[in-house]
């Protein structure tokens, strides 16, 4: 047997042989420089690359139609040669250019080089535009847009230390500033047969509301469905649980009717509120006085009748200027004084329905502003209408729907629970989807 030392000493003779004929059959290779061995480097690793073709800058610019101007005269504004007008204008023939309203948003796209646009959008709303464009030939083409619509849900909740809008514009930052506002609105227009929103609330009231958000591709943002909402006034509870759909489909948490026979208040808050600058008091002035309640209100705007009822009296009355008086049941009179002007058609006799426009707010009489001055009677004795018209009796649900009732006010409000104890405030949709779904409320995102 051969020894260890012997056999490595034969093992590396074959090997160096084995490598001295590799190198003897290899050929030799061309000698390069530094700089051709880069290159084929280069070569190797970097893709050829077309060239670029240069892109044209564009430029935007947006007008809007001024009142009775038409939109020939806009485009002519915009650049457009007079002698391609009418086949610019035959590219818009979705729209009636009679209704096309004042302020409408255009917006014009020219290249760099061109005097003439080449695309015009039409903002025809916040979903919808129409889109104008020009091929290559000089024709224009007209294509109307839609933006599709998602649904989720906020819950949003504050405390009273100025006003309504204060409160919501500090509690609800997922909502765009004019949703802010119509959450307000919304809430008064549920609410208005139980609280006068520009008068009964006072500081630390507290609130809590589960409502609906839309929201489109672009950004855009609208209010959609409030489904609850939770009011602690003056230590008392109100609560509004949609249970169906439509305005007075709201039921306090004992089942009744959020509609009662009497409105809280003459004046819609919408029209006696401001939207501009939240973070101010919206209301002008609300002085309470001896013999009723004033409000503050621009000249013109709708006064409406508290309650169903007959007019008594249509006219001018010394110290009240024009002044008007409704007789409604179980011996109740409303006063609505310093009017500028009776709406169309009232005049005594004539029967008038809740909310129904009677009136239009004044200075007439003995005023130095332009307010309305209502006062409320009772069995011919003048009364506060805060105390007045303060009624918790509404219609109650069926007693067949009471059930279905309390599950989904339960459902709602341990939505709102949940939801506004955690850091987040946007809702589960579909949590809320069961319980809107059994009151008869869909839930599904709407597209446009």
């Amino acid at each position: 047997m051969m020894k260890a030392p012997t056999a490595r000493a034969v093992t590396y003779t074959v090997v160096g042989i084995l490598a001295v004929c590799a190198l003897r059959a290899t050929p030799p290779m061309a000698a390069r420089s530094p700089a051709e061995r880069l290159a084929a480097v280069r070569e190797a690793v970097t893709p050829e690359l077309a060239p670029i073709a240069a892109l044209p800058a564009f430029l935007t610019h947006t007008d809007t139609l001024e009142r009775g101007e038409t939109l020939r005269a806009l485009f002519a504004r915009g650049g457009v040669p007079a002698e391609v007008v009418d086949s610019l204008l035959a590219a818009t023939s979705i729209l009636d250019h009679r209704r096309i309203p004042a302020g409408l948003p255009v917006e014009m796209k020219l290249a760099s080089a061109d005097s003439q646009p080449n695309e015009i959008v039409l903002h025809l709303a916040i979903d919808r535009l129409l889109r104008l464009t020009r091929d290559s030939s000089g024709v224009w083409a007209g294509r109307e847009e839609k933006e599709t619509w998602t649904t989720d849900t906020l819950a949003v909740a504050g405390t009273i230390t100025s006003t309504l809008y204060q409160a919501i514009d500090a509690g609800a930052p997922g909502l765009a500033r004019g949703a802010r506002a119509e959450l307000a609105w919304s809430l008064a227009d549920i609410l208005e047969y139980r609280v006068d929103m520009s008068r009964d609330l006072h500081d630390g009231d507290r609130f809590r509301v589960l409502v609906e958000r839309e929201k489109a591709g672009n950004g855009a943002q609208r209010l959609g469905r409030v489904l609850a909402a939770d009011f602690t006034l003056s230590g008392d509870n109100v609560q509004a649980v949609r249970f169906g759909d439509g305005r007075n489909s709201f039921y306090d948490q004992s089942g009744r009717s959020l509609r009662a026979a009497f409105l809280r208040a003459p004046l819609e808050f919408r029209r006696i509120s401001s939207v501009f600058g939240l973070r101010k008091h919206p209301i002008l002035g609300i002085l309470k006085a001896h013999k009723g309640t004033d409000y503050a209100a621009n000249s013109g705007t709708p006064v409406r009748a508290i309650g169903d009822g007959v007019v008594t009296r249509a006219g001018w009355s010394g110290g009240y200027g024009n002044v008007l008086e409704i007789r409604h049941r179980n011996g109740y009179v409303t006063r609505y004084g310093h009017l500028r002007g009776f709406a169309k058609g009232v005049r005594p006799g004539t029967r008038v329905g809740i909310a129904q426009t009677v009136a239009y707010v004044g200075t007439t009489g003995l005023s130095t502003a332009p307010h309305l001055h209502f006062e409320v009677l009772v069995g011919g004795v003048q009364k506060d209408p805060r105390v007045a018209l303060n009624t918790k009796t509404g219609f109650p649900l069926a007693a067949s729907e009471r059930r279905t009732f309390d599950s989904v006010r339960m459902r709602l409000m341990a939505v709102l629970d949940s939801r506004l104890s955690t850091t987040s405030r946007v809702a589960d949709a579909s949590s809320v989807s069961g319980a809107t779904a059994s009151a008869g409320v869909s839930h599904a995102g709407s597209g446009m």
